[in-house]
Formats: structure tokens, C-alpha cells, sequence
């Protein structure tokens, strides 16, 4: 795994930030944020391009692929694989992002309207589109296999590693760089967010803002990042004797057909799509010890999700529940890759990341939420819920190997 948070670079930092169960949050520095009705976000601190990059690759890379790319590169890095040993058409790679590179497209049209068109960076075209991510993963690790992009609002992450995984099982790719990134951290594209009014408005205390399943949340808290896993079919894996954190067992998606931007109140398509990710699995409810819930932290989705898991795993459902999106905010498209990762370090290090600030609990959401401290659990199989604008919905079935 590799990933670029608020709450840790690399997969000791942001374990570590899982294990502190401390919020991220903070008031907006990469713009004037005055006149916005939300002013804070979960940005990424210290990171360091040149730490990753030459300079010539940083003429052609924005802050979108900076961090799909960084965190691949970790990811490969932390798993071993040397990728100069492999059949290059047998290693693919399957990124998702809701908006792509639309922040360096927001730039240069300040540019453009200023200075005119030849002003405008020759990158742009090449910059904005969602397949900027993965086709400059491939192209920086020469990889030649399946190449993916998913562009489908909040669960893009968790898709593009639902099909990647797949991908291996149909035999398509033996090994898949896959995840998700965003940054959506710029003046128009926050902005947009902002005018909906989806976002949280508690902007004297940034930190405490996101608080999934909390009864004085008032909405979500956007952020940037990326989480990159590298994907092994079973065989491969132990054929170089990996180290190995999980398996990724099911997967599936489902849509709502409801509205854009609402969940479907009774939570029948969130429900839908986490039985067919166990039935992908050959798993019963009855097996999962964790859910790592979307959690967004908007009043109708944390709402929604909780009827969804009742129907799945029972009205008196007491497996534990935590939303880490309380520490490292909403990344939008890479929220699911990020919440994977989570999921896949609470599985192999066993223990339920907390939920922060989650203080004063909706009694519309009275399943076991883990609040602000962790809980040590051995956990051998969990769920990941992922859902997004124009009610998409993805589940990732996640299980330990056996020793």
C-alpha cells in the first residue's frame, strides 16, 4: 500500500494517524477562503514533490497525478514487487477520481482569460482528464496490462480496486496498481461544493467538524489524498513469498436511480450492494467482524447508511462500525482507496479505528459506532461501504489470510 492523507504520508504514517484517532481538519490555506459559507478542508501537509519526482516530471504533473503517482510508487515499493522481473502485459493499473485534474484546468483559465491562449500550459489537455492518473502510472512504471480509469463521484476508489481485483480473478492481469486520488482543493471546484450547501459550516472549530453519525453533524468535510494498493493473484503472491495484509474477496456497485446529489432514504440500493459484495465473496453477513462505513457525515446519508446495515446484518446488529473520514476528511474519488487501506490495516494489525468526534450519537444511528478512542480487535473479514453523488453505491469485501 502507499498513500497521501491529511492524517500521514506512507503506511506507517497514516497507521499511526488511524491509531490517534485525531482529526485532520483545518481552516483552508491554499486560498482566500473569505466570502465561503465552508471554510475548512482536510488538506495534505508536508508533501513533498521533489521527495518523488525529477524536475522535468514536475512540469508535467499537477497535484492530482503528484499524488496518484507518489502513492504507487510507495505501494509497489512496500510490496516487494520488482517490476523489471514481471511480464509487463500481465501488470495493470485501475485508478479512479470523481473530478481528475479539473484544478489545473481552474488555473489556466485564469491564465487563458488573462493572457490569452498561448499563454496556457501545454500540459492542460493532458492534465484534466480522469485517465491522467493511471496512464502516467503505467507509462512511469512501463506497465502495458489493463488500464482503468473510474470516474464515478465518491466511490471511484473503491470501484477502481473492485475491478482491478476482477480483472485478476477473469485472468485479464496477475498483478493490478490500483486506488484512487483527488484534489479538489482549488477556489471554483470547493466553491461548487460550497453553493449546495453539502458541506459543514462549523468553521470556528475546523477540527470537530466531520463527525459521522453524530447527531449535530451538518455535513461533509472535503478533502484531498490518495491510497494505492498493489494487487496480486493468490499464486503470484506466494511464489515470491510476499507479505501479505489482506485478500480482496468481493466487490460489487449498485445505482440508487434516485437523485443527484440525496441516498435513497430507505437504503435498499446500499443494502443491495453489500449482499452481492458478500455473495461475490461466498461470504454470509454472519462473517463479517467490521464495517468501515462511508460515513460522510451528512444528515441523509448517515441516516441512510444505518438502514442499510440493519438490513443486511440485522436490526440488532452489533458488529463494530467506525468512519475514518472523522480524521482524514471526504477526498471525493479517493475516499474508497484511502478507507481500503484502513480497512485492510485494522484487519492486519486488529484493532477498530475510531470515529472522531462522534460526541453526541443520532438515535437514528444506534448501531455500535466506535467513538473516539480505538478498540483492539482481531478481525478476520470486513466490509467498506463507498457511496457517492448520483447515488452510486460500492462495497469491497475484505478478508485476512490465513497464516
Amino acid at each position: 500500500m502507499g498513500m497521501v492523507t491529511p492524517i500521514g504520508i506512507g503506511v506507517k504514517a497514516f497507521t499511526d494517524g488511524l491509531h490517534a484517532g485525531r482529526s485532520a481538519i483545518t481552516r483552508i490555506s491554499r486560498f482566500d477562503i473569505a466570502g465561503y459559507r465552508s471554510q475548512m478542508a482536510g488538506e495534505v501537509p508536508n508533501f513533498l514533490p521533489e521527495a518523488f519526482f525529477t524536475g522535468r516530471q514536475l512540469r508535467r504533473l499537477e497535484r492530482y497525478a503528484q499524488f496518484s503517482l507518489a502513492a504507487a510508487q510507495m505501494a509497489v515499493q512496500d510490496s516487494g514487487l520488482d517490476l523489471s522481473q514481471e511480464n509487463k502485459d500481465n501488470v495493470g493499473v485501475s485508478m479512479g477520481s470523481a473530478i481528475g485534474g479539473i484544478g489545473l484546468a481552474e488555473e489556466q483559465h485564469g491564465v487563458f482569460a488573462r493572457d490569452g491562449l498561448r499563454a496556457v500550459s501545454l500540459t492542460l489537455a493532458l492534465s484534466v482528464y480522469g485517465g491522467a492518473s493511471n496512464c502516467n502510472i503505467a507509462i512511469d512504471m512501463g506497465v502495458t496490462g489493463v488500464n482503468l480509469a473510474c470516474s464515478n463521484s465518491c466511490a471511484s476508489g473503491a470501484m477502481a480496486i473492485g475491478e482491478a481485483m476482477h480483472a485478476i480473478r477473469h485472468g485479464r492481469a496477475e498483478v493490478m496498481i490500483a486506488g484512487g486520488a483527488e484534489a479538489p482543493i482549488y477556489p471554483l471546484c470547493y466553491g461548487a461544493f460550497d453553493n449546495i450547501k453539502a458541506m459543514s459550516t462549523r468553521n470556528d472549530e475546523p477540527e470537530r467538524s466531520c463527525r459521522p453519525f453524530d447527531a449535530d453533524r451538518d455535513g461533509f468535510v472535503m478533502a484531498e489524498g490518495s491510497a494505492v494498493v498493489a494487487l496480486e493473484e493468490l499464486g503470484h503472491a506466494i511464489c515470491r513469498d510476499a507479505r501479505i495484509y489482506a485478500e480482496v474477496a468481493g466487490y460489487a456497485c449498485t445505482n440508487d436511480a434516485f437523485h443527484m446529489t440525496a441516498p435513497l432514504p430507505d437504503g435498499s440500493q446500499a443494502a443491495r450492494v453489500m449482499a452481492l459484495a458478500l455473495a461475490d465473496a461466498g461470504m454470509s453477513p454472519g462473517e463479517i467482524e467490521y464495517i468501515n462505513a462511508h460515513g460522510s457525515s451528512t444528515p441523509l446519508n448517515d441516516k441512510a447508511e444505518t438502514l442499510a446495515i440493519k438490513t443486511v446484518f440485522g436490526a440488532d446488529c452489533r458488529i463494530p462500525i467506525s468512519a475514518t473520514k472523522s480524521m482524514h476528511g471526504h477526498s471525493l474519488g479517493a475516499a474508497g482507496a484511502i478507507e481500503a487501506c484502513a480497512t485492510t490495516l485494522a484487519i492486519h494489525h486488529g484493532f477498530i479505528p475510531p470515529t472522531a468526534n462522534l460526541e453526541n450519537p443520532d438515535p437514528d444511528c444506534d448501531l455500535d459506532y466506535v467513538p473516539g478512542i480505538e478498540r483492539r480487535q482481531s478481525i478476520s473479514s470486513a466490509i467498506s461501504n463507498s457511496f457517492g453523488f448520483g447515488g452510486i453505491n460500492a462495497a469491497l469485501v475484505l478478508r485476512a489470510m490465513p497464516r
